[in-house]
This record gives C-alpha cells, structure tokens and sequence, in this order.
C-alpha cells in the first residue's frame, strides 16, 4: 500500500491526515499576500503579463438566461479577443451549463480553446449523486474538455470527509479524458484552515485543478485563499512529482488585479504553473478589461469600451 492509500483507506485515515496538515498562519498569509500586491510591473513585462492573462482566461457564462446566441458570440471572442490584433493570443477555455457544451464545441472545433463545462447541480451542490453524474456525463458526452464540479460544503463542514472524497472520485472517473476542476466554494468553508484541507481532499482524490469559488457566493476568490490553493499545489508537486493547476473564480474585473494574481503565482508555486495549463482565471468580464489596457500598452493611449466588444 502506498503512502496515498495509506491516507485515503478509511474515514479515520483521512480524517487524521487532514486534521495533521500544519494550521495556517492568517496573519502571516495576509501580509504576504498584501505586500506580493504591491509589486510593481514594467512596461515590457506588463505587455508579456497581459498576454498571458489573456490566455488564461476561461470566458464564462452562467445565467439563466443564457442563449444559443449569446454563447456563439462569447465564442467567436474567445477565438480572437482582439480582431484588430490577430496576435492576441485566444483565452484557455469558454465555460458554459451542460446543455451548452455541444453548441460550444462546435463553434470552437479545431481552435485549440477549450469548453468547460460546470456540473454536480452547480452552484449549490444539492443534489442526489446520480444526478450530479448525469450532469457530468451531459457535459463529456457534449465534448466537454474540462468540467468543473461543486463539492458538497454541507458534507465537508460537518466533517464527512469520506463521503466528498468518494463523490469526488466517481466524478473524475465519469469524466473520463476531460479534466476535472474541484470548485470549493470558499466563501461557504469559512476559514483558510479548511481552505487547505479541501484543497487537499481534492487533490488526493483525483482534482486536475482546484478551483476556489463558484462566483455566485461572496467572498469569492481572494489573493490570500489563492495563496492557500497554490501551496496546496506546489506541496503536492513536491510530494508526489504530479503537477495539479489552480483557478481563482469570481470577482477578477481588471488588469492590475489580475496581475496581482500572476505575481502569487510566481512567489508561491513558482513559474512553472505560469501557464494556462496549470493557472485560469474564472471571469467575465476581466477579458475586456486586459483588451483595453493592452491597447493602452501598445497604442499608447486608452481605447476604452468602445473598442472592444463588452459582454
């Protein structure tokens, strides 16, 4: 038995492992994170910086409301943010309800941006586990390349680890080749104690990315919570040689914010997660803002909303 099995054989053996993990320091977490805010970028790099944002971006829709429509457009934005700019790179995925998968990988074929698709009775969670699965299979069977999946909070918060851990298992498995995002809903976990232990959880039963929040519950993400999901990653690397991604969701609107992330990224994992296949940003509306700032960067001047196409 390996030391992963070891861990995850029974309740009380995760439960244990969990419990163990070093408690974290808030005080000390927030001053780093304020003062890694405060780095400044020049001009060159913020260009470079820009760009790569960009690229990491997963151009999201989730309303109600929602529209064959209006999912073609925010398509045709991820395959060229910029039409003025060809050279702008495209964003890392679109990110839509099950029922819109489909219509997505159609309109994205063959461009290189993937479709995610949220599942599990997203945002809440409440729902039976053969529901959540049928959801997920809604999505890959649509060609879904990357599904982000909502844990159940009630379960973790009253300490039934096992029952996430198995729920997170058979969703990875329903996914087959599409990767998996555990969204933890971070806001709802109260604590950056629990932060890294579902951040753990996760990772130990399967997460290709662990994902901090849905965007419907506030807090969502925030650059401390982010520091926490990136430790939790960089350890992993450490421990077991697997490189396993991260995505802050919810309430990144502007450039310098993203920026900002990019730098915690760097400090904390380490560059190597500097890649679209390792770091997304959940948003819809932070691409408008890296289009304008990057006509700034590169015109000279501010363009404003007029010159890009505002979702």
């Amino acid at each position: 038995m390996t030391a992963l099995e070891d861990i995850t054989r029974d309740e009380a053996s995760l439960t244990r492992f969990l419990h163990g993990l070093p408690g974290v320091d808030a005080v000390g977490l927030e001053q780093r994170a304020a003062g890694l805010a405060t780095r400044s970028i020049k001009k060159a790099s913020k260009r470079t910086a820009i760009d790569l944002a960009i690229s990491m971006v997963d151009l999201t829709t989730l309303e109600g409301a929602d529209t064959a429509g209006k999912v073609r457009t925010l398509c045709a934005k991820a395959r060229r943010p910029d039409p003025d700019y060809p050279e702008v790179p495209s964003v890392g995925a679109v990110c839509v309800y099950p029922d819109l998968a489909g219509l997505a990988v159609g309109e994205l074929e063959g461009t290189g941006v993937g479709v995610a698709s949220v599942a599990t009775a997203f945002p809440a969670g409440r729902a039976a586990r053969a529901v959540k699965l049928a959801d997920v299979a809604t999505a890959v069977e649509a060609g879904a390349s990357e599904v982000d999946m909502v844990i159940d909070r009630g379960a973790f918060l009253s300490g039934n680890y096992g029952l996430v851990f198995e729920e997170i298992r058979e969703v990875k498995r329903a996914c087959g080749t599409a990767h998996l995002k555990v969204i933890l809903e971070t806001g709802e976990l109260a604590t950056y104690d629990n932060a890294r232990r579902a951040s753990w959880l996760a990772l130990l039963a399967g997460a290709d990315f662990v994902k901090t929040s849905t965007g419907k519950v506030s807090p969502a993400a925030t650059l401390p919570v982010t520091h926490v999901l990136l430790q939790a990653v960089a350890d992993w690397h450490a421990l077991t040689g697997q490189l396993r991604g991260v995505k802050p969701a919810g309430g990144i609107r502007d450039t310098k914010t993203a920026i900002r992330y990019l730098v915690a990224v760097r400090e904390v994992a380490g560059e190597q997660w500097l890649d679209p296949a390792l770091f997304r940003f959940g948003a819809s509306s932070l691409l408008n803002d890296l289009l304008m700032q990057r006509r700034t960067q590169f015109d000279g001047h501010y363009s404003g909303p007029d010159y890009v196409t505002v979702d």
